[in-house]
């Protein structure tokens, strides 16, 4: 898939863990481990929202296009 999911790099630039951004978010483990290992088939923008507010960032800096 030509989508990127950087969740683990704005992660580690933010020093939060994975469980800490479940926490904020309120989203669970198992799906944001599902997000951050690519294999979501869709996010939803207030889902989005959440992440990048907790992560103060932009959604460019969580999702990439790489074209093949």
């Amino acid at each position: 898939m030509p989508i990127i999911v950087n969740l683990d790099v704005m992660l580690a630039r933010r020093k939060m863990s994975l469980t800490e951004l479940s926490e904020r978010v309120g989203i669970t483990m198992s799906n944001l481990s599902i997000l951050k290992t690519g294999k979501a088939k869709a996010v939803r923008l207030e889902t989005l929202e959440a992440i990048c507010k907790a992560l103060d960032c932009q959604p460019g800096d969580i999702l990439e296009f790489r074209a093949d």
